[in-house]
């Protein structure tokens, strides 16, 4: 590998392939991002993880709860992404293989949620559902690694903060659209049918056609982006790197952080400090509809609409953000976004009842947007060209080494002061742990001052 510097001026990325991106790309790169919240939203968070724990497995012997074993099954999940992101993210720099990796890896996420249809509603189905969303959430996660790298492909200089944002934002309405739809059509109701399809219950059957439906949604919004984009030109440089195997490609890997520490090692410090406010950002949508319930009074059935408008909010400030990345760059974006977030936290912990969670509940859902999309730019713009698949499985691994700490502290505060309000102390201490790192970050646009 050369040793030329780690990170260079603005001006030396790479502008697309061929020039810069046509709309049809930017958009159709944003399409897969709009039905990749059908795994995200649906499977993982509100609808197909409830089913397993409260239907499929209410009844299941023993003292093992349901919900326990869906932790421990997404853990294991968790540490597969660890160990495969970055070197998987490495050979798809090095084969020059994105776009192909990431269909391959959307079409194995989409047949382990079409699986999911599987899942009847007895416990004897649990393992099956367990087993199909740790490995759903593996695959899922690496086919991240190509998705974000390939955001330069679509991207200049110029504009990559607006096009991730984009990205981010359609993420969360695809999200939206698709709750809804599945709320009204499939689960609303009281009996044995549900939503306005009159669906059955038996079995699960409603549920179970749920994660058929999400499947067809991601499926069919993924098919742009590989008919749009172009595939990543191949490489000339590192030959090896594409033909090492598995322990090879981690000698190869650890052979390029060395480099990147000696030669510039902000983007380990990066790395480091996005993995704890990524950390913070998501434990304020994890616990939000928790907090919502058992501290500020909202009734357990107008969580979904918070969940909306928290995502629709969370979505205009990512589209709003995008064009101040681009003017100013994307680390005063995240260091903004971050003491704003950690001011509204400190409020929250003051104030009571359902109008102020409405507030500053939603207050603070308007600076994760932001957070999310600058850090995915910060990183895009201070990566070597050839290398970003390489480091958004870095970003990937490095995300996943600290998720433990936003859950850990929210109990811990919540525990030592008898409260679930205590709680939001920890997740505003992590912000600040995240936000006190970014600040020894060299942030991008300082190359271009100095060069």
């Amino acid at each position: 590998m050369s040793a030329e510097p780690a990170v260079g001026p603005a001006d030396q990325l790479p502008a697309g392939i061929g020039g810069a991106a046509k709309r049809s790309q930017v958009f159709a790169w944003g399409l897969w991002d709009w039905g990749s919240a059908a795994f995200n939203a649906v499977i993982l968070t509100f609808v197909f993880s409830v089913y397993l724990t409260d239907a499929v497995g209410d009844d299941l012997p023993g003292s093992i709860s349901a919900s326990s074993w869906l932790g421990w099954s997404l853990g294991i999940a968790g540490f597969f992404i660890a160990v495969l992101a970055p070197i998987s993210g490495q050979r798809f720099d090095a084969t020059g293989r994105r776009k192909l990796s990431l269909a391959v890896l959307t079409g194995l996420t989409v047949l382990s949620m079409a699986g999911l249809y599987f899942v009847q509603d007895s416990y004897h189905y649990l393992w099956l559902g367990l087993v199909l969303l740790a490995v759903g959430s593996v695959i899922f996660e690496l086919a991240g690694v190509p998705y974000n790298a390939m955001m330069r492909q679509v991207s200049t200089p110029e504009n990559i903060g607006r096009v991730s944002g984009f990205g981010w934002a359609m993420g969360y309405f695809g999200g939206i659209v698709l709750l809804l739809l599945c709320y009204f059509g499939f689960i609303v109701g009281d009996g044995d049918t549900r939503g306005f399809l009159g669906l059955t219950t038996d079995g699960g059957l409603n549920i179970r056609l749920v994660a058929l439906l999400a499947a067809v949604w991601f499926a069919v919004f993924a098919i742009p982006v590989f008919l749009k984009v172009p595939e990543l030109p191949t490489p000339d440089a590192d030959p090896g790197a594409a033909k090492a195997g598995f322990r090879d490609s981690y000698r190869v890997l650890w052979r390029d952080l060395r480099e990147l520490w000696t030669v510039d090692r902000r983007t380990i410090y990066f790395l480091i400090a996005s993995a704890l406010f990524r950390d913070g950002l998501a434990g304020v949508f994890t616990f939000g509809a928790v907090l919502a319930v058992n501290v500020y009074g909202i009734a357990a059935a107008d969580v979904l609409l918070f969940g909306v408008a928290a995502n629709v909010i969370a979505a205009v400030g990512a589209l709003v953000a995008g064009r101040f990345d681009d003017r100013i760059g994307p680390k005063t974006v995240i260091t903004v976004s971050l003491a704003s977030m950690i001011v509204v936290g400190s409020v929250l912990i003051a104030v009571s009842g359902p109008l102020m969670f409405w507030i500053f509940g939603l207050a603070l859902c308007l600076f994760v947007g932001p957070a999310q999309s600058s850090s995915r730019t910060f990183l895009a713009r201070i990566t070597p060209p050839g290398r970003e698949g390489q480091l958004f499985g870095l970003y990937a691994t490095t995300g996943r080494a600290v998720s433990f700490l936003a859950p850990t502290l929210f109990g811990f505060f919540a525990w030592a002061f008898g409260a679930d309000r205590a709680g939001i102390v920890g997740l505003v201490l992590v912000l600040a742990l995240g936000l006190a790192a970014l600040m020894a970050v060299k942030s991008p646009e300082q190359d271009v001052s100095n060069s």
